[in-house]
């Protein structure tokens, strides 16, 4: 399980995503902000966690389904022995303790500036809207498509 989570922390593509969501800021991205995002910060890390976990376990059934690769379930319940359940119950544990070290790294100086922060923190949140519930990425459903008209066909003025 810890070397299935150490590639696909990376393969998820979240801190790449992460690190091309600071381009087009302006002068407050500095050789230093890319050199600390770059560097695996707990705040990058936690999110990707978070955005990994919620994927496997929304999609785990399906991936199953259509004979996908083991997934992050998978791999933690045949190297604990443990249920489908059981690791779901332990995947939303870590997500919640990932809110934690997001959280904590918000309320302590860091090397980068508050906007950078955001953007790392506003990128969780888009997965947590994309994953709670459903697969919204891999099955765009309603509820995602209500979401995105909500914030570009019918914004709040």
């Amino acid at each position: 399980m810890e070397e299935y989570m150490s590639v696909a922390r990376v393969s998820s593509g979240y801190p790449m995503l992460t690190t091309t969501s600071f381009i087009g800021m302006g002068k407050i991205v500095t050789k230093e902000a890319f050199d600390w995002v770059i560097s695996d910060p707990k705040i990058v890390t936690a999110s990707a966690v978070i955005a990994r976990l919620m994927d496997d376990i929304t999609s785990h059934k399906f991936e199953q389904k259509r004979g996908h690769v083991d997934s992050g379930v998978e791999c933690y319940m045949k190297q604990y022995g443990a249920s489908e359940e059981e690791a779901y119950d332990k995947f939303q544990k870590q997500i919640v303790d990932a809110w934690k070290d997001i959280n904590e790294e918000f309320l302590r100086p860091t090397a980068v500036s508050m906007p950078l922060l955001m953007r790392v923190l506003n990128l969780s949140r888009v997965m947590d809207v994309i994953y709670t519930g459903e697969d919204g990425y891999t099955h765009v459903g309603k509820v995602m498509k209500n979401n995105v008209a909500s914030l570009l066909i019918h914004p709040i003025a």
